[in-house]
């Protein structure tokens, strides 16, 4: 068993033009100040870290490391989320999807593949500069539109997209095994990998290669109504990152999983800050203890109702709490008889 370190927070959701959220000395001096210990941090904002000079500057990250640092947190993870997303696009969402990329590459999506591409296997290089073991991204979706089997799904449509899935990313992964870290996909609906059958379609395609692992995130489960306890005891041995995020299911005669096409307040399911929802953080981090996992525990917050500040300042807490020391004996040695083989032999009738 292994003690989960933490409490660490994802900034992606709250960097912007305005203090403490505007650099990355200002926000980590805000995250240390509520109980933080780590950060992970967003390559795509552009005020808190330079990804191609972390990946081709050893002495540029550990200055960043060393930012970092001085605050009293560590890096846990980078995270290309965004990027990850643009490695496999479907045309319904070029426009949509554009805003993730420069201008220069936008309504030109081999460009903006490339582009993608090439972010993420900087994001590798910039990990082992950095130090870290594990990276959080999306793996992106060819076949999400055809999520739900109506008209027919023509013969071979969803197995040429995994197929495709595949080739895009093997040599991405190659990168990130050079470079000694594991890419932890986020399982999530809007990915081609939002369950596990799809990640295990996905896995089979890359030759179960050792660098496509996973990010755990049981809100999106709660969303799915996949049992996300079990989801650990599937994969247990491939989660190598933690968000710590909330969700509820409230279906109701009117709607269910699909939502309606309701805005986030109004659908069945919706995220919400930690202890709002209807997650069992309890049995989650006792399993990932249990198996050993000891990545971050990082709070991921999304939430229809609460407001940012608020569920930054109540989810260190709520995290440290749930972080079990785990125990190095166990409860009944105080009872222990000291037997041996001999006599443990007698007990069985054995001599």
């Amino acid at each position: 068993m292994r003690t989960i370190k933490g409490p660490a927070i994802f900034l992606a959701q709250f960097a912007g033009d305005k203090a403490p959220f505007d650099t990355l000395d200002n926000i980590c001096k805000w995250a240390a100040g509520l109980g933080y210990k780590g950060v992970q941090i967003p390559t795509w904002v552009s005020s808190f870290i330079d990804l191609e000079k972390a990946a081709t500057s050893k002495t540029y990250a550990d200055e960043l490391k060393g930012r970092v640092n001085s605050h009293g947190l560590e890096i846990t993870e980078l995270s290309t989320h965004l990027q990850g997303q643009l490695v496999a696009v479907h045309p319904a969402y070029d426009t949509a999807f554009d805003g993730f990329a420069p201008k220069a590459v936008h309504g030109n999506a081999k460009a903006r593949t490339e582009w993608a591409v090439q972010q993420v296997k900087w994001a590798a290089q910039a990990s082992k500069n950095l130090g870290l073991t594990a990276h959080a991204t999306f793996s992106g979706a060819l076949a999400w539109p055809y999520l739900y089997p109506w008209p027919q799904r023509p013969a071979g449509l969803v197995e040429e997209a995994f197929d495709e899935l595949a080739r895009r990313w093997t040599p991405i992964l190659d990168e990130f095994d050079r470079n000694g870290v594991d890419a932890c996909y986020e399982i999530h609906p809007g990915e081609d990998l939002h369950d596990g059958v799809t990640y295990e379609m996905f896995l089979e395609r890359v030759n179960n290669h050792p660098r496509a692992n996973l990010l755990y995130d049981p809100s999106h489960f709660v969303l799915q109504q996949l049992d996300y306890l079990s989801y650990i005891d599937f994969y247990h041995e491939r989660i190598r990152a933690f968000h710590v995020k909330d969700a509820e299911f409230n279906p109701t005669g009117k709607q269910g999983v699909y939502g309606g096409f309701q805005s986030w307040v109004n659908r069945a399911g919706r995220f919400r800050s930690l202890g709002d929802g209807q997650v069992d953080f309890a049995g989650i981090f006792s399993k990932l203890s249990a198996y050993g996992f000891d990545g971050w525990a990082v709070l991921e917050w999304e939430c229809a109702i609460k407001s940012a500040e608020q569920g930054a300042e109540e989810g260190a807490p709520f995290i440290a709490s749930h972080i079990i020391r785990v125990t190095e004996k166990a409860f009944d040695d105080f009872a222990s008889s000291g037997t041996d083989k001999a006599a443990n032999r007698r007990m069985l009738g054995l001599s």
